[in-house]
């Protein structure tokens, strides 16, 4: 049995195809498949059921991947070592980013990062939280961007930066409303919201919920993927939402002055960096980690904050 040959059963468990498996790991298909009937002499099992159409792991081979993404992972432990010792910085890096963070945090860093950090060949992904986490368990992952805290087993968080919550409001509706707002002014069945499947949209839920004890109801007709829509309805009369603060610096000089303040503390989100608790490649986390912090700091002065989960209700321990 060999490293290899674990690798292999782990590209045909996610791809459920011998030739897609055997160009995701740069071999013919005739050499993994060889490679993996080898593997299943020596085991004496069947790991494989090649009858079923997408190819299916039998119940042993599903336990034997299970293991063999534990062995994989501590045997990239070594070379991660040996990298640590040396005080070397590279190799292959993959990176997720969950939707509303990529557009305005990463155009922030990413030419200084790989400016200061040549020899890293970084992957950047999109992601919503919840994929990020199971990529980040697999192994598929090796960091990403998200609004905590999570709570995940397994899963460590470290803390980049808070991030405040603004309104977006066009003359139609901020007239109503004082110069600062208070969460309480805050109607859930006013606020214009992302689709499910966004934290932020849970965010903004959970902190109106706070302030008005108000459920989810029909009235929650308007949503949208991007926050760019968002902002477009609300300029066209059909209500108000709240954007991240780094998403109101580019906006116009005429859609700056719709937007309005929290009194203090500011409601908020906490931006993390994310990576499994086995901490490999831990030389570039820690690399990550300071160019964004270094960038942020100089950006997001807010201090008096008030952290709004995205956790669901339900999800709250």
């Amino acid at each position: 049995m060999t490293i290899t040959q674990l690798k292999y059963i782990l590209a045909i468990a996610e791809h459920q195809n011998f030739t897609k498996a055997a160009n995701a790991c740069f071999v013919t298909q005739p050499t993994l498949s060889t490679q993996i009937q080898k593997l299943e002499d020596e085991l004496n099992v069947q790991i494989f059921d090649r009858n079923k159409k997408p190819i299916e792991l039998t119940e042993i081979g599903k336990k034997i991947v299970v293991q063999a993404q534990n062995i994989v992972v501590e045997s990239d432990r070594i070379q991660d070592i040996v990298d640590q010792q040396k005080g070397f910085v590279g190799g292959e890096f993959k990176l997720g980013i969950i939707p509303t963070i990529m557009p305005t945090l990463l155009p922030l860093f990413l030419k200084s990062f790989i400016k200061k950090y040549p020899k890293i060949k970084l992957t950047i992904e999109e992601h919503s939280t919840k994929d990020i986490l199971v990529l980040i368990k697999e192994g598929k992952l090796d960091a990403a961007l998200a609004a905590t805290p999570l709570e995940t087993e397994g899963v460590k968080e470290r803390v980049l930066f808070y991030e405040p919550f603004i309104a977006y409001m066009p003359k139609t509706t901020n007239e109503t409303y004082k110069a600062t707002l208070e969460v309480t002014d805050l109607n859930l069945n006013e606020v214009l919201l992302l689709k499910d499947g966004h934290c932020f949209r849970d965010s903004v839920i959970n902190l109106c919920k706070a302030s008005n004890s108000l459920d989810l109801n029909d009235n929650l007709k308007l949503e949208s993927g991007s926050m760019e829509t968002l902002i477009k309805l609300c300029n066209d009369g059909l209500g108000y939402t709240l954007l991240p603060y780094l998403h109101t610096l580019d906006l116009s000089a005429e859609n700056k002055s719709y937007l309005k303040e929290f009194t203090k503390p500011s409601p908020s989100r906490e931006v993390s960096l994310i990576y499994n608790s086995n901490q490999l490649k831990i030389q570039i986390i820690d690399a990550l980690f300071s160019t964004i912090s270094s960038v942020i700091r100089g950006i997001i002065q807010f201090e008096d904050v008030k952290i709004i989960s995205p956790l669901k209700q339900k999800e709250r321990p």
